[in-house]
């Protein structure tokens, strides 16, 4: 009996790599020091010409929504999710992306899905200035059925010790603009997959009135960066806080940035939550906080500033194409999320 007897195959693995390998290589920049295949990744932050760096690291995973790609075979689109829902965590002190590493696991190695989910982290990781340094590909027979997979990133990120985000110049007068999300993004699928497929019965492929495309494809639309939109704003110190709306929503993320001496009001009649959150409520009769609790309701990003600043900062956001809405405003208070309706 060997290896492969037991479900783990070796030659799979290597055939895999040849197409990882290429694609992490597209990602490589002046900071990466050795290649491919080492025990670790090497990465020389000399070239950065900074005075006081700060690392700043961030983990996380995909989740359940990752049952819709595998259904849908979109197996490119996770990669991307993971790569920017981390570089969104670490901009949100400020940071810029350095070397990203993934984590795979399967019960099957397919050299044909891993290609992808590496080109997905690859296209990210080009689009964000980020180097996938290295990684991890474990193939578990038993322990995942058919087809099934799992991934998690790490990323590294820098910032200069007097660019940190870190929400204490919030205040009350401060006011919130919200940078639109690209769907649910990474969070809330076992309550959405539950209310949609198993509550009202719609499959991936069923298309909704009031929908431009199917609801796997909603699903399945990929988590955005937010970083080539607001890195300049972060190292002008333009911007007091920043939120990444993921798990817990609204009420679980603002006020991890918060003094102890404000509230936020977010004013949920500034915006429109695109159909699939409206779908979601209706069909599992979820209660309106409990949306604002799970999901980002249409808004991935929320960026607190002075209003004096306004005109520039919404000048920059109109110049990257970005389409804000002012959603909230900063008060005393005892670091409270409430909102008007």
């Amino acid at each position: 009996m060997n290896y492969a007897d037991a479900g783990v195959s070796l030659a799979r693995a290597d055939e895999a790599m040849v197409g990882v390998k290429k694609s992490v290589r597209t990602t490589f920049n002046q900071g990466v020091l050795g290649d491919v295949g080492n025990f670790g990744g090497l990465f020389t932050l000399n070239h950065l010409g900074m005075k006081d760096p700060v690392l700043v690291s961030s983990v996380d995973g995909v989740g359940t929504k990752l049952k819709v790609d595998i259904e849908m075979g979109t197996h490119e689109l996770p990669g991307q999710d993971i790569v920017n829902h981390c570089c969104d965590d670490i901009l949100v002190q400020g940071a810029r992306p350095l070397f990203f590493l993934d984590y795979v696991a399967t019960g099957r190695l397919e050299p044909g899905v891993m290609d992808k989910l590496v080109a997905g982290m690859a296209k990210a990781c080009r689009e964000n200035d980020l180097v996938l340094i290295g990684g991890e590909t474990a193939e578990m027979p038993g322990f995942y059925g058919p087809g099934d997979y799992d991934i998690s990133g790490t990323i590294v990120g820098v910032v200069e010790r007097e660019n940190i985000i870190d929400g204490k110049s919030i205040k009350p007068g401060t006011i919130i603009l919200g940078l639109p999300s690209t769907g649910l993004h990474t969070n809330g699928y076992s309550l959405a997959r539950k209310v949609l497929f198993d509550v009202a019965g719609y499959k991936v492929d069923t298309v909704v009135d009031g929908m431009d495309k199917s609801i796997g494809e909603a699903l399945a639309t990929p988590h955005r960066s937010y970083y080539p939109s607001l890195i300049d704003l972060c190292n002008k110190k333009k911007i007091q806080g920043l939120a990444h709306i993921t798990g817990s929503g609204y009420q679980g993320n603002i006020p991890r940035i918060l003094p102890d001496n404000v509230d936020v009001i977010i004013d949920r009649t500034t915006w429109d939550p695109p159909m699939i959150f409206k779908l979601i409520q209706q069909a599992g009769s979820v209660e309106k906080d409990e949306m604002y609790s799970t999901f980002n309701m249409g808004m991935g990003m929320l960026i607190f500033i002075d209003p004096a600043d306004k005109a520039e900062v919404v000048a920059h956001l109109e110049a990257k194409g970005e389409k804000w809405t002012q959603i909230g405003e900063v008060v005393a208070g005892t670091k409270q999320v409430k909102f008007r309706d």
